[in-house]
Order: structure tokens, then C-alpha cells, then sequence
């Protein structure tokens, strides 16, 4: 078997750890919203495939999963309200030190932090027009992932879109390098190494997801888990 043949499903973030290092943690929360800039290809996926779907003059919403410190969620704010687009987003995870963390951060118009799983939202027949997320998938067992999707598709009422990391050597290679002399006294490196090493390669993924989820390979080294109910195909 090769490098990276297999996903390392046994591997832990150190951000991930009840005890790790509270000031390392807030650093690399500090620090997602540059490597999300360089790495994740969220302005691309906004112009193309959300922006597309909101209406004009509103109503829109938006349910962000996972948000961790918020970056993402409030760049969409910020791209939707630059464009003259009403949007309601409501950003959720879990993590009491996530949550913290971007509570802290100054305010932005329309977006709303909860400290929630997804099922929870379901459960109160909550919906949302959009459903995203952002490297949460490689976070997920299969049994997880299962769970997630269900949520999604009971949540969205437009489409879905989950990013994330595609697994691959040439990845785990110019991360390894190209984040060395940056990121100092926070987990970014570190963590975004097990995460290639945790992340499903496109076809693994496409295995797992049930019929009308859509794999689509984007670059540099990413893939959208997309959905669209049958009367918004």
C-alpha cells in the first residue's frame, strides 16, 4: 500500500483534545481565516454555485455546520451583503471553545452563532434555503457522515454544499512545506497534516454518500459534497 492509501481514521487533532493548549487553540482559530483564504475556495464556491441561488431582494437563509471560529460563515455574510443580497446565517457547532471564540469576534449584520449539533436543529423543524459546511467531513466516521447528510437534507430547502479536504500525496507534500515557516505557536500545521491523512479521497466519498449527493473534485486539492432537493434540482 501506498502513502495516504488509506484514511488514518484513528488519528487525533490536537485542537480536537479536551486538554490541549488554550492559547495554541485561540491562535489557530486567529489564524483559519488566511489559510481558509489560501486552501478552501469558498469566494469561488459563493460566486458559482450559492450566490446563484439566493434571491435578490430576500428572503434568504443560510445554516453553517461546524463553523469553528466563524471565518467562513461571516466571509459569506460579508460577500452577500458587498452584492446587495439580503442573508440570514446561523452559524453552529458544538465546541464550547468554538463557540467562545467566535461570539468574541466583532459582529456581523445577519449572522448568528449557536452552540448546537445539527440534529438538534432538525429536531426543533428548523430549515434553512442553503445548507454548508467547511472541513468537517474528514472530522466524520461513516456512521457520522450518515447522520450529517440525513440532517442536511432535512434542513435545507435549496441545496447543500460540504467542502473539504481530498485526500492525496502531492497534498500532505505542499501543505508539509509550504506552512512550515508560517502558522508558529498554533496547531494549523500540525492538525492540517492529520487532516489530509483523515480526509476521504473523492472516490471513497462517492461510495459512501446516498443517491442525489453529487461529488465534484475541485482545486487545489478539495472536493463539494452537493445536494438539491427534487423540486430545486
Amino acid at each position: 500500500m501506498g502513502f495516504l492509501a488509506e484514511r488514518a481514521v484513528d488519528a487525533v487533532e490536537e485542537m480536537d483534545r479536551a486538554d490541549c493548549d488554550v492559547r495554541k487553540l485561540e491562535r489557530t482559530y486567529r489564524q483559519f481565516p488566511l489559510i481558509n483564504w489560501a486552501v478552501s475556495g469558498w469566494h469561488g464556491i459563493y460566486r458559482r454555485q450559492l450566490r446563484p441561488l439566493l434571491r435578490p431582494n430576500g428572503p434568504n437563509s443560510l445554516l453553517d455546520i461546524g463553523s469553528g471560529g466563524g471565518d467562513i460563515p461571516r466571509a459569506i455574510a460579508k460577500w452577500a451583503a458587498r452584492d446587495g443580497i439580503p442573508l440570514d446565517i446561523t452559524a453552529i457547532d458544538p465546541d464550547e471553545r468554538a463557540h467562545a471564540f467566535a461570539v468574541s469576534r466583532p459582529k456581523v449584520n445577519g449572522l448568528v452563532f449557536r452552540r448546537a449539533f445539527s440534529s438538534e436543529l432538525v429536531a426543533q423543524g428548523r430549515s434553512f434555503d442553503l445548507v454548508t459546511s467547511n472541513h468537517l467531513l474528514h472530522h466524520l466516521d461513516g456512521a457520522q457522515l450518515a447522520a450529517l447528510l440525513s440532517d442536511s437534507q432535512q434542513l435545507c430547502r435549496r441545496a447543500v454544499m460540504h467542502n473539504d479536504i481530498r485526500r492525496s500525496p502531492l497534498a500532505y507534500a505542499l501543505f508539509s512545506v509550504g506552512t512550515l515557516p508560517f502558522f508558529p505557536g498554533s496547531f494549523i500545521r500540525e492538525d492540517g497534516l492529520t487532516s489530509i491523512r483523515r480526509s476521504y479521497t473523492s472516490g471513497e466519498l462517492q461510495q459512501l454518500v446516498p443517491r442525489g449527493w453529487t461529488v465534484s473534485t475541485k482545486r487545489p486539492f478539495h472536493h463539494l459534497l452537493s445536494y438539491r432537493p427534487l423540486n430545486h434540482a
